[in-house]
């Protein structure tokens, strides 16, 4: 009480300042505020009175807290605080402030989340974890696997299955695929959004190869295609760190209760194809999801009708399209192969190596994400799709020429000259053979003149001559230039003895 007392004096009789009385007193500046407040609303004035005991002045600067028993205190609603907690922008904080308003000897802030971290101890683990509503999906695939009989065989195939629980809600989706292979696996995806109605911000997958290609602690390779997939129902994919069962508890767990409550009460019943086993599943899913929690109010249903289900971003309007992506090089015919196919990309991309992403109708090609081609999905092995922008200039003009356009083409000098440059074409088993011989006998026209091209082409025709050579050694010679000569004449018939006639050899 002595430094107290000299608190005082010098304050009120010296005039001194909250940090020069810290300093003479060796106390803090907050020290000294503190017991000149507490002076002043005790209504102590200087000098004190003589009478007043040091005693008597602690209980005036510090009177006892005002106690209210516990009884009095309201308690907390946990089960509605930790629903509530799920909510988008809902803090401690402004359930705490909620609490209070409503309640005058309500507990403190820090008490309040005591008692409710008491209270959420006692569930399990995986309930503890806060998810935000509509956040994330947690997925899949259950240890078990379901039986499955080829009716026509009688061979056992075993079917897996994939899982899908919601952070918030533990709203569940499950059903059988034939393997784990990336085509079931973004099935699977699609059929649970459908399920859920709704898109979530973010999914929790295992490291599995049609998920990840290089599992990464800070930057995983995610699957082009689980990738495309991502891009196209506009969410996230943040694989769960390789070997941490917790990043992912929610599958985790999932994947029990499906084990427990679908697949051990289809143990004992015989599937004879994936449709039948995905219908007994749905029907035991409907009845997981209406089953009520056991230490939280409603069902999984209720609570993802009231928690995810609001926030879930819509479905895309356009259904997903399932393709596969693959490293290809161009060659040199500046085309890449796909599948025994062969696809033209711009000539400029010669030798490098491009993505292709291959759906069921489509194949496209990109240089760092951009695309180059796009072709209709041919299934023809051995052959060629090519465009023709994608072609050099040299091999561009080339394939203009056909069969039909040079056979025009030399008809403009003349019929004669049309007959021989057909005759040319179809001396070859392939007629592309033959465009250097046909293009040179029309060009014979400029070298003399499209009148003696067209009388060496019927002169050539009249010898059955119908080459390049040829007529272009008739012009040359100047044989087309000289008189034709005349055909005999007919003769009459002689009648005579000796001559037996044509009738003889009938």
């Amino acid at each position: 009480m002595r430094k107290i007392k000299e608190v005082l004096r010098l304050h009120f009789e010296s005039g001194l300042g909250q940090r020069p009385i810290g300093r003479c007193l060796g106390l803090s500046r907050t020290t000294v505020g503190d017991y000149l407040r507490r002076a002043k609303e005790a209504g102590l004035v200087w000098p004190l009175p003589e009478k007043l005991t040091d005693q008597q002045l602690y209980h005036q600067l510090f009177p006892p807290a005002v106690s209210v028993s516990t009884t009095d205190r309201p308690v907390p609603d946990y089960v509605y605080l930790h629903t509530e907690l799920k909510r988008k922008g809902v803090t401690k904080m402004l359930l705490w402030e909620e609490y209070q308003s409503d309640n005058p000897h309500a507990y403190s802030y820090s008490q309040f989340c005591e008692l409710y971290r008491r209270w959420s101890r006692k569930l399990k683990l995986s309930m503890r974890q806060i998810h935000k509503a509509g956040e994330k999906l947690f997925v899949d695939y259950a240890g078990h696997t379901l039986p499955i009989i080829n009716p026509s065989t009688g061979e056992i195939r075993d079917a897996q299955i994939f899982v899908a629980v919601m952070g918030a809600s533990n709203y569940t989706f499950a059903e059988a695929t034939w393997s784990q292979g990336l085509s079931d696996w973004l099935g699977s995806h699609c059929r649970a959004f459908d399920f859920m109605g709704g898109v979530p911000e973010i999914v929790v997958p295992d490291n599995l190869k049609s998920a990840v290609k290089k599992p990464c602690r800070y930057d995983p390779d995610l699957n082009p295609s689980y990738q495309d997939l991502a891009e196209h129902y506009a969410t996230a994919i943040i694989p769960a760190r390789v070997r941490k069962p917790k990043d992912k508890s929610k599958a985790e767990v999932g994947v029990q209760i499906v084990e427990r409550w679908i697949l051990a009460r289809l143990r004992n019943q015989t599937f004879f194809s994936l449709a039948e086993a995905n219908t007994a599943i749905s029907k035991l899913l409907i009845d997981l999801n209406n089953r009520p929690f056991k230490k939280l109010p409603g069902s999984r249903l209720e609570a993802f009708d009231s928690l995810d289900r609001p926030v879930l971003r819509p479905l895309p309007i356009e259904p997903y399209e399932f393709a596969q992506w693959k490293k290809v090089r161009v060659n040199i015919d500046y085309h890449v192969e796909i599948e025994g196919h062969y696809y033209s990309v711009p000539h400029q991309l010669s030798g490098q190596q491009l993505d292709a992403r291959i759906s069921a109708y489509c194949i496209e090609c990109f240089q760092q994400r951009k695309r180059v081609s796009s072709h209709v999905r041919s299934f023809e092995k051995g052959r060629h799709t090519t465009v023709v922008t994608h072609m050099p200039r040299g091999h561009r003009e080339y394939a203009e020429w056909t069969p039909e356009r040079l056979i025009r083409w030399a008809a403009q000098t003349g019929p004669k000259t049309a007959a021989i440059t057909a005759a040319i074409l179809a001396s070859r088993q392939h007629a592309q053979q033959a465009f250097r011989s046909a293009m040179g006998l029309i060009s014979l026209g400029k070298a003399y003149s499209p009148e003696r091209l067209e009388a060496a082409c019927d002169l050539a025709l009249e010898g059955q001559a119908m080459s390049y050579k040829s007529v272009k050694s008739i012009l040359k010679t100047g044989l087309d230039q000289q008189p034709r000569q005349q055909p005999l004449p007919l003769t009459t018939s002689v009648n005579h003895n000796n001559i037996r006639g044509g009738h003889y050899y009938h």
